[in-house]
């Protein structure tokens, strides 16, 4: 343990040496967090560390008593700040998380110091995380990244989990569960104790889950984890080398997602019912029995020699599509004391990453006119307008006359290499320095290949780049065509100070050099990202021939036309970004905190590669990144017994980035909100007055305000500012957005919950429940619109002969709140040891119905329906542990 000032004031907190992601945050926050030498180091397995960030800590005391496999971003959710909600009831098909109102995008979350957001959208997949058996604590920076974040797409919050090191002495452990939806998992794990003569020991473990998918009655989910780890100590000041492994696979299917409406007709000019269904013709469900819909199962139609055949509607469903992923990394943790007060840590990292979402495309056999206009017929194979021209029979019938029904997912796969080195200096007992270098380098591949389906619908392959669809011409049939590489160079520095005994001072700043280089080898059509593409090996005279009939043009105004040519670019972000916190202690249990940080979020790829429709140099060819001023202030008590905080905090965004996802066309949608301002309040407390019985309470309130009105219309002459809705003409009604003085949308306006745990040997008892309150569907604010005839750009305003807007949905999502209970049987006194016991596990108790989460990160428009899954039902399970 780093030396501390002489005298100061201690506190009963958790040992600084899990509290941060790197082995370098690790290390430096030694001298950050002042640890006493009694005390509870947590109460009920909850923590509150000393540090000037706000964070919370759940240690492996509070997450055993989760549903077995259930990810960690579920078991956070009961942190202030903190809403996930998940997509199952077991934890294998992930969930949608959000912290202080920053989305998973904006959210840096990392296992043993590697980052584990997508390099391209910077997503979080909850369903890949760590086993939770295998998890030593998580910790969450509320509202800010450390100083070595390797991220350049984090604005706000950190998640950092740390895998449990091996123990000393030989051990096994075998643990079976069973469930309703036919849930089964096996976990077993081995720690092999020291096994040479210089403390070396290790651990093995793998997991198997599988259950039915809870929506459709069509789906399944399948999981397989195995892990591994190697940890050598050198000497005895702490110093070490740890080498581990980790390899995830999800199958799964897509189940649950259904469009953001509860209107019960096709239309109010039309008697035809909507029904529940994940189909984009269906809606929400109503009541709890509804929402047992069912997919039926089909069989493809067989083609017809000679005749004209329509497209399968077989597999086109969500729950009928596949949900493949294929994750894996290698990671080293090394400290080196080089001299006393001087030492140097290591952390070197590979990760792979192979996955897509699904999808069917409807393809024709026939060849498409790339040049519709001219009297001249140019017939290509390719992808165009959204559909795979082959050029070819496809389905087997010996003519080239039918529509097709394919499988057409967005294939990713990721190669990705990354280092964080850091060297700490003392300067005095009292003042200590640090220096760290981040590389965090991804090969971003993104295809989207087309494929068969089997007879029942489904895609022969998971993945399509197994054997692709080719065109006539021999070149691959794929929607998507990209290549990008994100590579972020990060230089930082540290300091912290102890004055007074009673005073600690922090200050970082933190300078990424973010480099995208960006490959597009299809057209793009559109400046919301479509592409055409000729597949990968198209001819000199097609793409001549396709620049020539759709000639990209840029109008006076910078508006362009046509198709922008396949090319390369190259996009650098580069930013300082300082952080400065402190602690004042005014008795050995209370203190006094505060920290400010700026966040940065640099364009993901889906973003930049829209920008290709814009000329290189003009300024929508660079999209904007999105900067935060994070601010915190908070008060502390801990104690044996006690450990409460209450904090309040605020956040200002610049270039605020709104991005609604569609996945009927696999579009994302972005909307650059402008300033936004967000603040709120956090609390909680953890009392254990006995050993028996711990009580937690936890609480948040947010609140966000949009600060101007954002054009939504190609009218650039519309005033949009400052203008009222109600007192609007109608060219801005049909223009505008009306956001100023709005709230966020997506995000709980507050959350509250807590948890009563009893330890009566041999029985553990546990009931949580946490209450998420109302959403807004949209930044307006407003109901969702839609129209029968022609809508605005805004979605405000309807024309057209007899045409008539109507309601989809409300102005906001209602709160729900979820009661979840877990039990534990120790089995000691039949087996005679204290590793064997019994766990049930019931969450959502009540079977509430809700709606749950959604890949859309926020909406703007009024005139959209975007999916959201239904929430996830009640999950029983037991399980049985056997360990020696």
């Amino acid at each position: 343990m780093k030396k501390l000032l002489a005298g100061c004031a201690v506190s009963a907190l958790v040992p600084a040496a899990v509290l941060a992601q790197s082995t370098g945050a690790v290390d430096f926050e030694n001298v950050i967090v002042v640890t006493g030498s009694s005390g509870a180091k947590s109460v009920a397995g909850v923590q509150i560390p000393q540090t000037a960030r706000t964070k919370g800590v759940l240690t492996q005391d509070f997450i055993q008593h989760t549903t077995p496999g259930q990810s960690i971003n579920d078991t956070i959710n009961m942190l202030p700040g903190v809403s996930f909600q998940a997509n199952d009831p077991f934890g294998s098909a992930g969930g949608t998380l959000a912290i202080r109102g920053f989305d998973s995008t904006r959210i840096n979350q990392t296992f043993d110091g590697i980052p584990l957001n997508d390099t391209g959208s910077y997503e979080i997949y909850s369903n890949q995380q760590l086993d939770p058996e295998l998890i030593e604590q998580v910790n969450v920076n509320l509202g800010t990244t450390d100083v070595d974040s390797p991220t350049a797409g984090a604005s706000g919050s950190t998640v950092n989990y740390r895998s449990r090191n091996p123990t000393d002495d030989f051990h096994v452990r075998l643990q079976g569960s069973a469930g309703n939806y036919e849930f089964m998992r096996i976990f077993g794990m081995v720690d092999t104790g020291v096994f040479t003569p210089w403390g070396t020991k290790a651990w093995i473990a793998a997991s198997r889950a599988t259950n039915d998918a809870p929506y459709g009655h069509r789906g399944q989910i399948s999981k397989k984890q195995f892990n591994a780890k190697v940890y050598q100590p050198i000497g005895t000041n702490g110093d070490f080398v740890s080498i581990a492994g980790h390899y995830n696979q999800n199958i799964n299917n897509f189940f649950g997602s259904l469009p953001l409406r509860v209107d019960q007709t096709a239309s109010p000019l039309s008697s035809t019912v909507r029904p529940v269904t994940s189909l984009s013709s269906g809606r929400q469900p109503l009541t709890k029995d509804e929402r047992n819909y069912t997919i039926p199962i089909c069989n493809v139609a067989v083609a017809r020699a000679g005749q004209v055949d329509s497209p399968n509607t077989c597999g086109t469903s969500f729950d009928e599509r596949y949900n493949p992923s294929r994750t894996g990394n290698v990671r080293i943790n090394s400290r080196f004391t080089l001299k006393e007060g001087l030492v140097l840590t290591v952390d070197p990292s590979y990760q792979y990453t192979l996955a897509n979402g699904g999808g069917t495309v409807t393809a024709n056999e026939g060849l498409r006119d790339i040049d519709p206009s001219s009297a001249v017929v140019n017939l290509q194979p390719g992808y165009f307008g959204g559909v795979p021209y082959a050029g070819r029979d496809l389905n087997g019938d010996g003519d080239t006359r039918d529509t097709v029904t394919m499988a057409a997912p967005s294939n990713t796969q990721t190669h990705r290499y990354g280092v964080i080195a850091s060297l700490r200096y003392d300067l005095s007992p009292d003042h200590t320095v640090r220096v760290a270098y981040t590389l965090d380098y991804g090969r971003h591949r993104q295809t989207g290949e087309v494929a068969p389906v089997a007879s029942n619908g489904a895609s022969v392959y998971k993945f399509t780049t197994a054997d692709p669809l080719l065109g006539s011409n021999g070149s691959t049939l794929q929607k998507r065509d990209r290549l990008s590489k994100a590579i972020l160079n990060q230089a930082s520095a540290e300091y912290t100070g102890h004055f007074f005994q009673d005073l600690t001072i922090t200050a970082g700043i933190r300078a990424p050099f973010m480099q995208r280089k960006l490959d597009q080898r299809c057209f793009t059509s559109s400046i919301t990202g479509f592409v055409e593409c000729f597949g990968d090996n198209p001819s000199a005279g097609a793409i001549a021939a396709a620049t020539a009939a759709n000639p990209y043009t840029v109008s006076a105004a910078g508006v362009p036309s046509g198709w922008a040519i396949p090319q390369k670019r190259t996009l650098k972000y580069n930013k300082v970004l300082p952080s400065a916190g402190f602690i004042y202690r005014f008795t050995p249990a209370i203190a006094v905190h505060g920290n400010y940080s700026k966040g940065l979020q640099v364009p993901g790829t889906d973003n930049l590669y829209n920008s290709f429709y814009y000329p290189l140099g003009t300024s929508p060819a660079k999209p904007k990144p999105e900067t935060s001023d994070n601010f915190d202030l908070g008060v502390r008590y801990t104690s044996s017994k006690i450990q409460a905080e209450l904090s309040a905090w605020y956040t200002r965004f610049n270039n605020r980035l709104s991005q609604s996802y569609d996945p009927t066309v696999d579009r994302s949608v972005y909307t650059n909100l402008g300033r936004v301002d967000r603040y709120g309040i956090d609390g909680s407390i953890s009392y254990s007055p006995i050993r028996e019985i711990s009580v937690y309470a936890f609480g948040s309130y947010l609140k966000s305000k949009i600060k101007d009105n954002v054009q939504a219309g190609s009218a650039a002459t519309t005033t949009c500012a400052g203008v009222e809705r109600g007192s609007a003409t109608t060219t801005q009604l049909s223009n505008c957005f009306f956001t100023e003085g709005k709230r966020e949308s997506l995000q709980p306006v507050y959350t509250i919950g807590g948890r009563v745990q009893a330890n009566l040997d041999p029985v553990t008892f546990g009931v949580d429940v946490k209450r998420t309150g109302r959403r807004y569907v949209n930044d307006q604010n407003l109901p969702y619109f839609l129209c029968t005839g022609s809508a605005s750009a805004s979605g405000l305003v309807c024309s057209g002969t007899g045409a008539v807007q109507y309601m989809t949905y409300g102005a906001f999502i209602k709160g729900y709140t979820l009661v979840n209970l877990d039990a534990r049987i120790s089995l000691e006194p039949l087996v005679h040891n204290d590793r064997t016991w019994l766990q049930f596990n019931v969450t959502n108790l009540f079977d509430k119905l809700f709606v749950g989460g959604s890949t859309t990160k926020s909406v703007t428009s009024v005139a959209t329906t975007p999916f959201f899954q239904i929430g996830t039902p009640r999950g029983i399970s037991g399980t049985l542990n056997v360990g020696f």
